[in-house]
């Protein structure tokens, strides 16, 4: 199901086909053989083809219309900031990114991965704080659970063995804060790519029940992004300022799609450096996927 995207969240096409041919393949180049330019033709539409999850031998796919990467294109040039987008569905190999936007701090993103390891090493055992951390991204809380993995280097492998088990091969958890105010973990380098990978894997991971169902139930404090035009978005939301003040605003999460869901992973980065400016960004970013989704082939985890 998903919610009403008000009129000024949607942009409409330019006129100019020809234009706008052009742009989607040079955006959709690196997943499609080739690109045509004429403007008779009907948006460019790239395909990408992955192991499916479903059943042994089955196919899930994962489309990108045309019109989706000319929208990204529209909104990225009149957005007063970066943006960074990555999809791919549930059980899928294969991620589609579109944006200048690629990585950054995890923030308060990485909680998702951290309450996966406490559950897992103290299942039911630490119910408030898993609750709190997840759907009003406390920072205490999350605190206790990091600590209750043992030392920082025994709790920053353990969140690490949960992203090396979702399909994040690259990206390493801090043990020590790089800044004292701030989380060592929230502070660890998290690019969009991982992210939506592993967020492509999370449903499918043991012990992984409980946060899925707690992205489900985020406070509506914190309803923007994807929570604010999904109304069945299983979610989480980041932000931080960098040394300068200016802050990232990221989110991850699940939304349902045609046979399955489909991971998404989004980021801003304001030229303002406001968070209400990047939480904007990320309305956006959200309604303009929404007025695409049901273009989307959606996956599912592989049967046990």
């Amino acid at each position: 199901m998903r919610k009403e995207v008000s009129a000024d969240k949607k942009r409409e096409l330019p006129p100019v086909r020809r234009l706008l041919a052009v742009t989607v393949c040079l955006l959709v180049a690196a997943f499609a053989s080739a690109c045509g330019s004429e403007p008779e033709k009907p948006p460019l539409t790239t395909s990408i083809t992955q192991a499916a999850a479903e059943a042994p031998g089955g196919e899930v796919s994962i489309t990108i219309p045309g019109t989706l990467a000319a929208d990204f294109t529209v909104l990225e040039q009149s957005a007063k900031g970066k943006l960074g987008l990555a999809i791919m569905p549930v059980g899928g190999t294969q991620f589609v990114g579109l944006g200048k936007w690629t990585t950054g701090p995890a923030w308060s993103t990485m909680k998702v991965p951290l309450v996966v390891a406490a559950e897992r090493k103290n299942p039911g055992g630490q119910s408030y704080a898993v609750s709190a951390a997840i759907t009003a991204s406390d920072n205490s809380a999350a605190d206790s659970l990091w600590s209750a993995l043992g030392t920082p280097r025994e709790a920053a492998q353990s969140v690490q063995a949960v992203l090396r088990e979702g399909g994040d091969s690259v990206t390493v958890v801090a043990e020590k804060p790089k800044r004292a105010e701030y989380s060592s973990f929230g502070q660890s380098e998290w690019s969009l790519a991982d992210q939506v990978r592993f967020a492509s894997k999370l449903p499918c991971l043991p012990g992984a029940d409980k946060v899925v169902q707690l992205m489900g139930s985020v406070s509506a404090t914190q309803q923007w992004g994807l929570g604010s035009v999904f109304e069945a978005a299983e979610f989480k939301g980041g932000w931080g300022p960098d040394t300068d003040g200016a802050y990232l605003v990221r989110q991850f999460g699940l939304v349902p799609a045609n046979g399955g869901s489909v991971a998404i992973a989004l980021a801003a980065q304001p030229d303002s450096g406001t968070f209400s400016d990047g939480m904007n960004l990320l309305d956006e970013m959200a309604g303009l996927i929404s007025q695409h989704l049901g273009e989307f082939t959606g996956g599912s985890c592989p049967a046990r």
